[in-house]
C-alpha cells in the first residue's frame, strides 16, 4: 500500500512538472516567432539602407554563411 501511495506522488508530481514545461515550451514558441519576425523586419531595413549606400547586393537577398 505505502508503495502505491509513493508511485501516486510521484506520478503527481511528474504530471505536474510535464505541464510546467508545456507552459514554458508554449511561451518560448511564441517568443520565438515574435524574435524571427523582427529580425526579418530588421534584415529588411538594413537591405534598403544598404541599396541607398550604393551596395551592389541586400543583404535580405544572401542567404548566411551556414546555409
Amino acid at each position: 500500500m505505502a508503495d502505491t501511495t509513493h508511485l501516486e506522488e510521484q506520478l503527481a508530481h511528474l504530471t505536474r512538472t510535464v505541464e510546467e514545461l508545456s507552459d514554458i515550451v508554449a511561451r518560448q514558441e511564441t517568443e520565438l516567432a515574435v524574435a524571427q519576425r523582427r529580425l526579418a523586419m530588421l534584415m529588411e531595413r538594413e537591405a534598403g539602407r544598404e541599396m541607398e549606400a550604393g551596395g551592389t547586393v541586400p543583404l535580405a537577398d544572401q542567404k548566411p554563411p551556414h546555409w
